[in-house]
Parts: C-alpha cells; sequence; structure tokens
C-alpha cells in the first residue's frame, strides 16, 4: 500500500466517522482514487507530502481535455460497464463535474494539513475552484406538470404508485431518495407532517403537505396495502424498496411522451421556486429542506426569471397598497 492510498483510506474512515453520506463518501473515494492514479502514472508520486499547487493544476488542465469515462479505476471495470458504448463517451467533461472534483480534493488535503498534521504546506491553498456556469432551473407551468402527471396509468400498481410519488415530491420539497424510504409510520395526519428519517445529511426533520395531499396519500395506502405487504409506503410490485432509478426513467418518460424535459431534483426545485413565488418565506423554507443554512437555500434557488419577479413585484408594489 503506498502512502497516499493509506492516508486515502484514513481519510474515509475519518469521513465514515462524521456519518457522511454514502453518496458524498463514494463520490470523495472515486475522485481521490482516479486522483492517485493520475499523480502515480504522470508523475511517479505516491506520498502525499510531495503534492505541489502545480499537480493539482495540471489534473485541472487533463480533466478538461481527456473526455468522459476515458479513464477507471479499475481497468477490469470497462469488461463490465463498456463506457465505449456510452452515447456521451469522450464528450467533454463538464465544469460542473470538474469542480466537484476539486472541491473533493480540497477536502483531503485539508484534512491532511489540519486534522492529521501529515503535511507541513497544504497545496490546495492557491487553487482558485473552477467557475461554473449557473443554469436557471426551470420552473414547470401547472399546464407542464398536469401534462406530465397525465401519463402515469393509475389503473395500474406502478402508475398509481408513481403519480402519487411525483405529486408529494411536488407538495413536500423532500428528496426522491427520502420519499422512497417512507413508512405509512412516518405520516403524521393530524398535524399534516412527515418525519424523515433518512435525509441525505443525517438531520432528522419534519416535511409538510397540504389538505390535497392528506386525501391523495390516504387513498394510496388503503390501496396499496390491498396488493402489498411491504413495510414501505412505495414499494415495488415485488414489496422491495423501488430504485431511484426506476422512478427517474419513469418519470423522464412521461415528459418525453408530452415533450417536457423532467426529473425528481426538479420536483424538489419547482416546490422551492413556488414556495417563495406564494410568499413562503426563505427561512421556514431553509428548514423544509434541509438545508444547512438559508444562504444555501438562497445559493440554491434564487434565480428567477424577469417573468416571474415581475409577477412577484405587482403583489408587493407599495402603491398598490399605501393610500397615497
Amino acid at each position: 500500500m503506498t502512502d497516499f492510498e493509506f492516508q486515502l483510506d484514513n481519510f474515509m474512515l475519518y469521513c465514515s466517522s462524521k456519518n457522511l453520506s454514502r453518496k458524498t463518501l463514494a463520490s470523495y473515494e472515486q475522485t481521490l482514487k482516479l486522483f492517485g492514479k493520475y499523480l502515480s502514472e504522470q508523475f511517479q508520486i505516491e506520498d502525499v507530502k510531495k503534492v505541489q499547487s502545480g499537480h493539482l493544476r495540471q489534473y485541472i488542465k487533463y480533466l478538461k481535455e481527456r473526455g468522459k469515462y476515458t479513464v477507471v479505476n479499475k481497468e477490469q471495470s470497462k469488461n463490465v460497464n463498456h463506457p465505449e458504448n456510452r452515447s456521451d463517451f469522450k464528450k467533454e467533461v463538464s465544469m460542473t463535474t470538474i469542480a466537484n472534483y476539486v472541491r473533493n480534493i480540497k477536502v483531503f488535503f485539508n484534512y491532511l494539513y489540519d486534522v492529521e498534521k501529515e503535511i507541513s504546506k497544504n497545496p490546495v491553498d492557491n487553487i482558485e475552484n473552477p467557475k461554473v456556469e449557473r443554469k436557471m432551473k426551470k420552473t414547470l407551468t401547472a399546464e407542464e406538470l398536469k401534462k406530465v402527471f397525465g401519463q402515469f396509468d393509475t389503473s395500474t400498481f406502478h402508475g398509481y404508485r408513481n403519480y402519487t410519488i411525483s405529486r408529494i415530491l411536488l407538495d413536500t420539497g423532500m428528496r426522491i431518495g427520502e420519499c422512497l424510504t417512507l413508512q405509512p409510520e412516518d405520516f403524521d395526519f393530524k398535524h399534516k407532517s412527515i418525519h424523515i428519517r433518512n435525509p441525505k445529511n443525517n438531520q432528522e426533520r419534519f416535511v409538510y403537505f397540504s389538505f390535497k395531499s392528506f386525501n391523495e396519500i390516504k387513498q394510496w395506502i388503503r390501496y396499496k396495502d390491498r396488493y402489498s405487504d411491504s413495510p414501505f409506503l412505495f414499494p415495488t410490485t415485488r414489496g422491495t424498496q423501488l430504485e431511484i432509478r426506476n422512478y427517474e426513467r419513469a418519470l423522464k418518460e412521461a415528459g418525453e411522451r408530452v415533450g417536457i424535459a423532467i426529473h425528481p431534483h426538479q420536483l424538489r426545485n419547482n416546490f422551492a421556486k413556488y414556495y417563495i413565488l406564494n410568499n413562503g418565506d426563505w427561512f421556514s423554507l431553509c428548514r423544509i429542506l434541509g438545508h444547512s443554512s438559508v444562504e444555501v437555500t438562497q445559493k440554491a434557488y434564487l434565480d428567477f426569471s424577469d417573468e416571474e419577479i415581475a409577477r412577484k413585484y405587482q403583489k408587493h408594489s407599495p402603491l398598490t397598497y399605501l393610500e397615497i
């Protein structure tokens, strides 16, 4: 085991002890293994103390040039995953992906410098995060949402389930991963709240549902209980937990049938934007979404279109409400 591999293993143990999500842990490990492979092959560096800021700058340049899926951590995985068959094979790696890589590498070296004191000079101190061009999140209209939801065949178990999931995501703002782990006992119908026990950041919280959802959820539970004894609220027809990718595909295909691009996180985005457009406040929205701070929420959802701002202005213009 090289020094880099040893320090990486130690870092992953440290991250695991902090109860980071599996997705975050996987992102750290994949990024750092690929960076370690690059250092070893290009510069014969296997000791974290020998890594300099120039190596990271060279790596950023390399990421911009190499193309998607052209490098893997384990060569034998190519025989299983066949990345060359992907439609986006060798296409340009997005700046968002590169920025995530750089962020993960920074977390690792900050840990080595600040926590473990393994390095006397931090190579990431003067490395700036790549600038990512922010894309405005599209707000789907009521008509567009109605068209997509209408594509689910509610006469079938999976169609009715996917329809109900879509509506509850839009109504509550929860993440799809949180939704698919729900069980009926997580619902408090008296207070119209849902206890989120498996959140992304491991901080349990409550989200809330509307009068419309109250009846829809009750009806779905009665329907589900007739055909499944699964503990999950939205199981597969076999009673197992529904996988995120399977719901993502169903929602995407429903949108494609009516010419609308849509994915699960977009329903969470639209919940947040409509919440603010309908005079909700940032603090309560932050709590509902499970963000660490109001600033995080505002950074994620502060991209309203000119038309949306114009409509909101008409509701709050001083001359509209002041008798002057």
